[in-house]
């Protein structure tokens, strides 16, 4: 028999699809749903009722590109690149779907993959070969992040492939500028085509005809994203490249993004010119089950070695404190604070949605009260005696122009699912929490509150006129909340505590980092904050000094006679 001939890339691109959609290579739900969606966009070129055709020859060509450039470090470093069945798939749909018209059917890349698995290299490729291959005089080409140090993670692979590939370079006349340690601008001086790294915005002027922007979920805004796209209107095809790892601020424009995307994914109706791939664990897999964390990590026994991930697995096990960063960064779990204090997963088994406060009139209560400012979040919270439960019911107010600021879409989120009370103008209406407050005294049998004083004194003041319950400053210390904590950890992992599952409580236990003091002695005192001041933890410390009233309170039985008669 003879020798079989190889797959081209095109053909890898289809076996690759066909292959996942049919279980026989792993890969995450989102991963298959992208596969199908190829392949459903296949069937329907072939039916003769599409708009887009599949370019064997540009598929072809990209990946011929890649295989041509080198590695610039690691044990590869100085050899030629050898795609994996992934990236072929990758490379071969986002340049090979073409419209009508012969152009670029994809304007948009958004690709979720995690730490290890080649996306700098895979992301310095597309910036060369958007660069120098794609036709396009004039190029300009950006990698930018909101450091340079994390716009260079991408550009500086790039810069040293170009200067380690000789014919590469004499081949497409291009000139490097700066040093190995302070790369600089890549110039195809024959097009008058450039690419560079920026910070922040590109300058006035700017007409991105590929635009990297990397590790997106650690940008606060989505300025960089916006500007790169909307200046890319002079451009015949143009792409913007989001190539990025979850992140531990779902308050980030990158989270919105990607989850409106998801969605889109999910339901297929995304955006024709938008290819989207997510490599990532699923809702449903069981991250302690080792065999998922391959699902997620496409280079796994490849850039990404199984004694490393098994090591990352064995400290999610055994350190909670570093728990919530490996999930994030090696199974693609979007988090929200790094070192996080509570279980999430525990704390996603305690919620009972639907559940009204109003069905619980007449029982003991403890309510718990963080006004941060006026013009950021205050939250109102009660813990209700149910037996051996505690049951847990928030309120969350902001003033409508902390809302409407353009980095807060969350709030607005949050909003208009009915979870946060918005009050007109700059500043929290503290009145409508008085009313709230007292509406809950009205219902309950409020036992106490317990409150941060600052901000809080003329509001509390006010409310001592009228309340029946205990009053209690709560200044915020470990003396004071170490131990509310830890009851609230216990209950929580035991699930003798239930929440109405609140989306903006949920955020907030998901920001609380812990943080330990040690008092006189051995003993170790535990207290809440935060990584950055957009994670806001006001809820779940409000919720800590209600369990903490709760705690200071008698337990309660039949009364007996204090003489004997």
């Amino acid at each position: 028999m003879g020798r079989q001939r190889a797959k081209s890339y095109a053909e890898r691109v289809h076996a690759y699809a066909h292959a996942v959609v049919a279980g026989k290579a792993i890969a995450g739900r989102r991963v298959v749903l992208a596969c199908k969606r190829h392949l459903s966009d296949l069937a329907a070129v072939e039916g003769g009722g599409s708009p887009y055709a599949f370019s064997a020859e540009k598929a072809n060509r990209v990946c011929a590109f890649a295989e041509n450039m080198v590695h610039v470090k690691g044990k590869w470093a100085g050899q030629r690149v050898r795609l994996e069945e992934w990236q072929v798939f990758l490379l071969g749909c986002l340049f090979g779907w073409v419209r009508e018209d012969g152009l670029r059917r994809f304007r948009e890349l958004y690709a979720e993959i995690p730490r290890k698995n080649g996306k700098s290299m895979l992301g310095a490729i597309i910036g060369n070969y958007l660069l120098v291959a794609d036709s396009e005089p004039g190029a300009e080409v950006y990698s930018g992040a909101t450091t340079l140090d994390q716009a260079l993670e991408v550009f500086r692979p790039a810069w040293m492939m170009t200067l380690r590939n000789h014919a590469y370079r004499e081949h497409f006349g291009i000139d490097l500028g700066g040093t190995e340690k302070n790369p600089g601008t890549i110039y195809q001086l024959a097009s008058a085509s450039r690419f560079e790294a920026v910070v922040g915005k590109p300058g006035d002027g700017a007409s991105p005809h590929g635009a990297l922007v990397d590790e997106f979920h650690e940008h606060k805004t989505p300025d960089l994203y916006d500007t790169m796209k909307t200046g890319m209107g002079a451009r015949t095809q143009p792409l913007l490249v989001v190539i990025t790892t979850a992140g531990v601020d779902t308050s980030a424009p990158c989270y919105e993004h990607r989850d409106r995307l998801a969605k889109e994914l999910e339901a297929g109706a995304l955006d024709p010119t938008v290819l989207v791939i997510m490599f990532g664990v699923d809702e449903s897999d069981d991250w302690k089950d080792f065999a998922v964390w391959r699902k997620a990590n496409p280079n796994f026994g490849v850039s990404l070695h199984e004694d490393y991930l098994r090591d990352r697995y064995r400290e999610a096990m055994t350190s909670p404190a570093r728990r919530n960063i490996i999930l994030c960064k090696h199974l693609n779990k979007w988090m929200n604070a790094g070192q996080a204090w509570t279980d999430m997963v525990k704390w996603a088994e305690c919620a009972a949605p639907g559940m009204r406060i109003e069905d619980f009139a007449g029982r003991r209560a403890w309510l718990g009260l963080d006004l941060a400012s006026r013009t950021d979040v205050a939250s109102l919270l009660a813990v209700v005696e149910d037996g051996e439960l505690l049951r847990v019911f928030a309120r969350h107010y902001l003033p409508s122009d902390t809302v409407e600021k353009p980095q807060n879409a969350h709030y607005r989120t949050f909003r208009d699912v009915g979870a946060l009370t918005v009050s007109d103008g700059a500043r929290t209406d503290f009145g409508q929490i008085e009313d709230d407050m007292r509406a809950w005294a009205d219902l309950l049998d409020v036992q106490a509150i317990g409150y941060d004083p600052r901000e809080a004194t003329f509001l509390m003041d006010r409310v001592a006129r009228w309340a029946a319950f205990d009053i209690v400053e709560v200044t915020q210390g470990p003396g004071n909340l170490s131990e509310p904590m830890k009851e609230l950890e216990a209950r929580i992992a035991a699930c003798t505590i239930r929440h109405a599952d609140d989306p903006v409580l949920t955020w907030m236990m998901g920001n609380v980092v812990l943080k330990q003091a040690r008092g006189g002695g051995p003993v170790k005192y535990f207290y809440p904050t935060k990584e950055r001041e957009s994670s806001k933890i006001d809820g779940a410390v409000a919720l800590i000094m209600a369990v903490g009233r709760a705690l200071a309170a008698p337990a309660e039985g039949p009364e007996i006679f204090a003489e004997v008669w």
